[in-house]
């Protein structure tokens, strides 16, 4: 029989898709679900994305240039420079979401057998991204205790060695929520100019960010332009995870045109969703103080929920809309599995995210969980409910 290949075998499983079919089953025995585990949004779409796929006339559903639409480029471009970044429509391509934008700046930055630090727990696809170009992971302890605040620079500066290429941050995180200082950006860029290294900055949750805290871009950072790599998406901005588009933003020339043989070799980015996101480009501030004033207050249904739970230990997010909690079990993913399988209330259970898939090193997080509260207050409120009596019920068996 033909073998399958060792990087196939070595790519990681989704620890927030894995669970799905104990999901599924439960359903199908009528018990109803919430989804704590995965970061699709219940928010509307604008209406001007909606309406510019509707009312299209298109004739020939052509392909666009490998770099996106110039007419998309240029309004991005005025988008950042609205948010104080100095960025022009050639600094920019746009591509099929943001982990396409990940794939061609790993690509584009690392070789096989080189390494990105990243700190943990991080979205857990930069495992699969970075085994998909062969670069090795390594990772920075980051802990529940300091709200997943930035690990010493120390603790960087031990794991930097010829191999190692960028360090990559989400800023908002995913799964944290943490928001990256003023102050920690500034050691950031201090280190990898010192280092000469590329600072790439997942910022697709950026208009996500609560209790008057601000959002400090890479790009933000003067004197970081040939280091600085962003990327960008439209999914959670604008509600529109299916659209599929994405971006990656620098001003290094070298990286922009290395980029984008990646992208003339996938040809071009769907035409269709590059329309919607355009024109949701012109979505009105108001719909985002609205969202940010939803997701604020299903934060803190959340948290305040989870604190009343005894043995929870929770961190508080600034921004995106993830928290990290440690439960008081012996294995979260055990306890994840069993309250799909084993476990309802009133018909009714949750799923979550067993938080060890966020992590590179092993051990890490196996009693933790990532939820993302993108559900109603009063469906949080349940799911809550739901988990501590789920908890209390685990561990009497």
């Amino acid at each position: 029989m033909p073998k399958i290949s060792q990087k196939g075998l070595n790519m990681p499983e989704s620890p927030i898709r894995k669970l799905v079919p104990f999901a599924e089953a439960a359903k199908q025995k009528g018990v109803e679900v919430f989804h704590l585990n995965i970061g699709q949004p219940d928010i509307k779409t604008p209406d001007s994305a909606l309406k510019a796929i509707k009312e299209n006339t298109i004739d020939v559903l052509a392909y666009s240039h490998s770099a996106g639409f110039q007419s998309y480029r240029n309004k991005l471009a005025t988008y950042y420079q609205n948010n104080n970044m100095n960025v022009t429509a050639e600094d920019i391509i746009v591509t099929t979401g943001g982990s396409e934008a990940l794939l061609f700046t790993i690509g584009s930055i690392a070789d096989a057998g080189d390494e990105i630090i990243i700190p943990e727990p991080f979205y857990a696809n930069y495992n699969g991204f970075s085994q998909a170009s062969g670069v090795k992971v390594v990772p920075v302890v980051s802990s529940i205790d300091q709200n997943f605040a930035l690990p010493k620079i120390e603790e960087f500066e031990k794991l930097i060695t010829s191999k190692t290429k960028a360090i990559l941050i989400c800023n908002p995180g995913n799964p944290t929520g943490y928001l990256y200082s003023k102050e920690e950006m500034e050691k950031l860029k201090t280190m990898v100019l010192k280092h000469d290294l590329f600072l790439i900055a997942d910022e697709v949750y950026r208009e996500f960010v609560y209790d008057g805290y601000e959002h400090h871009s890479v790009l933000h950072q003067e004197g970081l332009e040939q280091n600085a790599i962003v990327i960008d998406s439209v999914s959670k901005r604008y509600s529109m995870c299916g659209a599929r588009i994405g971006c990656i933003v620098s001003k290094n020339k070298k990286l922009i045109a290395t980029a984008l043989k990646f992208a003339q070799a996938r040809l071009s980015p769907p035409t269709y969703a590059q329309i919607a996101s355009e024109a949701a480009l012109d979505t009105p501030q108001s719909y985002f103080d609205d969202v940010i004033t939803e997701y604020k207050a299903r934060r803190d249904t959340l948290i305040d929920g989870l604190k009343q739970i005894e043995g929870v230990k929770v961190a508080v997010p600034k921004g995106a809309f993830y928290c990290i909690a440690a439960l008081p079990v012996d294995s979260a993913e055990k306890f994840a599995q069993w309250i799909l399988e084993d476990f309802s209330n009133k018909n009714q259970t949750v799923m979550v995210a067993p938080a060890a898939g966020f992590y590179a090193t092993a051990g890490l997080g196996e009693k933790e969980i990532r939820i993302a509260y993108v559900l109603k207050k009063e469906n949080l409120t349940r799911s809550v409910e739901l988990l501590k009596l789920a908890i209390e019920a685990y561990n009497a068996k």
